[in-house]
């Protein structure tokens, strides 16, 4: 456990898009159920609560301003929360994640959101190469089927390949 002015809890693309009800992410509700408790227990303990939101091209379901585009309503942010705004996978390419974690001081960071073989898994090596201590929120994540692969092996293989970059563990493990 780190000190809670050097941590943050990063919660990547969890908007309203990714809960298509056609193509829901897997187990919907049970991330959102995951992430608002570690966002409320962030918040507890004073804990930065950083939001990424992904921005696509004009007619895409992540379109700036639409309603898919939007941060799912059950977490929305607080005012003082940040919020980084993304057009790639990588959290912190062309963003101004690295800078407001420097201001911040944040030393280790917690990763949580969507979708887990794209933009968490770019994320949290990025984060780790950047020099950050990562913890992946191992059922904080989640993604869709994807070829041969459901999301549950997909999730899975993620949280056993990450571990050389993050520390991987359960919400319900996390010390803010």
């Amino acid at each position: 456990m780190m000190d809670k002015n050097l941590a943050a809890l990063l919660v990547v693309d969890v908007q309203v898009g990714m809960f298509n009800k056609s193509d829901p992410v897997h187990q919907a509700d049970l991330l959102i159920e995951n992430i608002k408790s570690l966002i409320d227990k962030a918040r507890s303990y004073g804990t930065k609560v950083i939001y990424v939101q992904h921005n696509a091209r004009p007619g895409k379901p992540f379109e700036r301003e639409t309603p898919g585009w939007e941060i799912h309503p059950a977490i929305r942010p607080n005012v003082g929360d940040t919020i980084i705004q993304k057009n790639t996978p990588d959290s912190f390419h062309e963003t101004n994640l690295q800078e407001e974690l420097l201001v911040m001081g944040v030393k280790q960071i917690f990763l949580t959101g969507i979708q887990t073989e794209l933009c968490i898994d770019s994320t949290c090596r990025r984060a780790q190469s950047l020099g950050y201590n990562v913890v992946l929120v191992k059922d904080a994540h989640s993604t869709w089927k994807r070829g041969e692969l459901d999301a549950e092996q997909i999730i899975e293989h993620h949280n056993n390949l990450l571990c050389w970059f993050a520390e991987v563990k359960e919400s319900s493990q996390i010390q803010f």
